[in-house]
């Protein structure tokens, strides 16, 4: 069910019997030559549609501009700053509580995103008006894209390339990927862009000339489905399993 399909009164029969609700969150940002600054925002909400219809749970609206200012030197790149990014999760998803929902996924296709959604949840739980858990695709399908793609790459790689040729293959430029790879960074480990240790990086762009990682020439949409299904399976189930408990059993435990 998605919410901005629905009337008031549609609504109110939902909230009157349902108390899980699914928000998407993505981003505006570079991906790459040859995928969509919606990139993560396609991701999110395919997924959380996706998962609506299985479920019958409710979708909001996409939230397709995130945490996103370490990719700011390539053009189009949108961003808000992470204050007030959380401030804006933490109210909307408070709305919600207004109509009856305490339990929520934040469905999240953007890495920048997930410290500050993780926050918001915190915040959320602690004053015992929502239970709300950040869920990322990739993480919950890690063995089998490292099983799929010797070189995943954590933004623009072949992971993201794949989804979105599944869910819009319209929008990946094709006669761009082999420059994808060529123009990116194609090996990225836990040394990489680190100085005795330390992170010496801040951007995308201290690390990648075109703002991509892993080799995207790995991809596919047949990939891309496989993955999608996958992942979106996890989704489901991690949506029916709130959907099971007992509100106060996903509270904070008391003081020992």
């Amino acid at each position: 069910m998605f919410v901005g399909d629905k009337t008031w009164p549609e609504l109110g029969e939902y909230f009157g019997t349902e108390s899980v609700a699914l928000v998407p969150l993505g981003s505006t940002e570079q991906h790459g030559p040859h995928l969509p600054e919606a990139t993560d925002a396609i991701i999110a909400e395919g997924f959380a549609r996706e998962a609506a219809r299985r479920t019958g749970f409710l979708c909001t609206p996409t939230v397709d501009i995130g945490v996103s200012p370490h990719h700011r030197q390539f053009h189009g790149t949108m961003w808000v700053d992470a204050p007030v990014f959380r401030d804006y999760v933490e109210s909307f998803t408070r709305n919600l509580t207004y109509h009856g929902i305490d339990r929520v996924v934040f469905v999240n296709a953007h890495g920048g995103n997930v410290e500050h959604l993780r926050e918001v949840g915190r915040r959320l739980r602690d004053d015992e008006v929502a239970y709300a858990v950040e869920w990322m695709w990739d993480e919950s399908i890690t063995d089998r894209i490292e099983a799929v793609f010797e070189t995943p790459g954590p933004h623009g790689g072949p992971k993201e390339t794949s989804l979105v040729w599944h869910l819009a293959p319209d929008l990946v430029r094709t006669d761009r990927i082999e420059d994808a790879r060529d123009g990116g960074l194609v090996e990225f480990d836990a040394e990489a862009g680190r100085t005795y240790g330390a992170r010496t990086f801040y951007d995308a762009i201290d690390n990648t000339d075109n703002g991509v990682l892993g080799d995207q020439t790995d991809a596919s949409p047949e990939i891309g489905e496989e993955l999608f299904e996958a992942a979106c399976e996890n989704l489901v189930n991690l949506a029916g399993w709130l959907d099971d408990q007992p509100f106060e059993d996903l509270l904070p435990k008391p003081h020992v």
